[in-house]
Parts: C-alpha cells; structure tokens; sequence
C-alpha cells in the first residue's frame, strides 16, 4: 500500500487567524448556520487565511517593488505590459471583482523590469479597492518613482456586486484610465489604445 507524506505548509500570523476565524464563527451563525456541523467546522479558519491571501497587497510596497530592479537605460519609446489579470475585493461589499490592467510608460533615463510592472498591479490590487483609485494608485506609483515621459493604465473589469446582486447586470465591463504626460497627448495615447487592441502573436 502506497503512503504518501503530503503536508501543506501555510505561512499566516496565528494571532491574526484566530481573531479573524473567531469573528466568521459568529457571522456564520447570525446567517442561521451550525457552525458545529462537519461541513463548516474549518470553514471559519480557511476563511479567516483566505482573507489574509487576498489582502496581502498591504503586506507589500510598491514603490521598493520598482526600485528593486530600476536600470538606466537610454529608451523613450512606449513600455506596453497588457492584459495583466487582477483579483481584487470591493471595498463597499467585499466581493470580488475581476479582470485585466494594460500598463505603459515611456522612459526618461530608468527603465524597470517587467515583471516588476505586474507586481504593483499586484500589490495594490490584493486590498480591499475601488476600481477608479486601483487606477490612479497603479499610474501614481510608476510615475512617482520611475519619473518618466508620461504613464498609462487602463483596466477593466467585471464587478460581482453588480453581477450576483443589487442590479445583476451580468454582462457589464467597468473600464476606467488614468493618463499622465505624453499620454495626456491625442497622438501618443490613441497608439496606446490601439496596441491594448491589437492581437500581436
């Protein structure tokens, strides 16, 4: 007979956990639920690590994200990351909202990696947010540290408040931008646009 020694490791604060997991216990039962039957008896403490998983983007720094790789670099032409998923909590119900960031910048001496580009849509993302200040966040932060010719963002996303409740809208997309610099120009952000459109591979 074949044994297997699977253990999963998990990385929370344990004073964090209990607190949050004790809190779910009690609203689990104001939902008129046995929080005792077998089905639900962990419920609480995964729901309490969940939390901490999605919000870690507080436990994150985004600026220190961007300077961990800063390259100088002698390149002023557009810097396109597109389609970057993003999963975030809305901060009014606390349910999820869902879908991609197209992130640009133009150079003014430093570059950045590119993955690094992704993980402050990450970081800022993984909070409870609006949609409309992920944006500005995203585009402040890129441009505060890296000072370049101008920054784009747009995302959008589909929001399950609107979908699983209030109006229940299923096909609806948010979309919001945020511009800065050259961006702020007709000509350079309408190449913006039309690359976040366009199918390259």
């Amino acid at each position: 007979m074949c044994k297997f020694n699977y253990k999963k490791i998990d990385s929370y604060n344990e004073v964090n956990t209990k607190k949050i997991a004790d809190n779910y216990s009690q609203i689990i039962t104001l939902l008129n639920e046995d929080v005792e039957r077998e089905g639900l008896l962990k419920t609480p403490e995964r729901v309490a690590k969940s939390m901490q998983f999605l919000t870690q983007g507080y436990q994150m720094d985004p600026t220190e994200i961007l300077k961990s790789a800063m390259f100088k670099e002698d390149y002023r032409q557009m810097v396109l990351v597109k389609n970057i998923e993003i999963y975030s909590l809305c901060e009014h119900h606390m349910i999820p909202f869902f879908g991609k960031a197209h992130v640009a910048y133009i150079p003014n001496k430093y570059i950045t990696g590119l993955s690094k580009i992704a993980r402050v849509v990450e970081a800022f993302s993984r909070r409870l947010q609006i949609q409309e200040r992920l944006t500005n966040q995203i585009r402040d932060c890129i441009d505060e540290t890296l000072s370049p010719l101008g920054v784009a963002v747009v995302i959008e996303a589909n929001h399950l408040c609107m979908m699983m409740r209030g109006v229940q809208k299923q096909n609806s997309v948010t979309t919001t931008s945020a511009f800065t610099g050259a961006f702020l120009k007709k000509e350079t952000r309408e190449e913006f646009i039309h690359l976040i459109g366009s199918k390259l591979h």
